[in-house]
């Protein structure tokens, strides 16, 4: 679809096996590509889902749960293209979440960052940029999504950051 920014795109919304009345809400949405998993199989396989499914160059991908910030996404674009990088990872600096979410996502952040040196403060952080092209011949699974810059990484493409703004979660 085109839209008024001059650039073409698609929003793909996954329901990830949701039992309270999110399929029927997606359905009232329009135009929007809704996949409908038979379960709930986690955040990693309905990353996957999208990604496979999109068409164009960028995939953007964030949560459902009203934390990220849609504004956030042409700055995210503009981070890639003026600095060639292929994926870019949204950093939530100031985070809204309780001290002991915050503190639990610290620590796994900086075991993460020992064990794989990705150079990604949050990869917790759902709201990412990547070039279509990063997910040739890579299957998600698991929980991996939190490592998907660290993996992009080692195959070989460029992994930038930008700090995004960050919502107390309501959903």
């Amino acid at each position: 679809m085109a839209s008024g920014l001059g650039v073409a795109y698609e929003i793909i919304m996954i329901d990830d096996g949701s039992t309270d009345g999110t399929y029927n809400k997606l359905q009232q949405l329009s135009p929007v590509t809704i996949i409908r998993m038979r379960s709930n199989f986690g955040q990693t396989p309905a990353f996957d889902a999208g990604i496979k499914a999109a068409q164009y160059p960028y995939l953007v991908t964030m949560d459902g749960d009203l934390q990220n910030d849609p504004s956030d996404v042409p700055a995210l674009v503009k981070h890639l293209e003026e600095n060639d990088f292929d994926v870019v990872s949204g950093w939530r600096k100031y985070r809204k979440d309780t001290f002991s979410k915050k503190f639990v996502s610290r620590v796994a952040n900086l075991l993460r960052s020992v064990l794989v040196e990705d150079g990604i403060h949050d990869s917790g952080c759902s709201l990412k940029i990547y070039k279509k092209e990063c997910f040739e011949n890579i299957h998600l699974y698991g929980e991996m999504h939190r490592f998907i810059p660290a993996l992009l990484k080692m195959k070989g493409f460029q992994i930038g950051e930008l700090p995004v703004n960050h919502r107390a979660r309501t959903a």
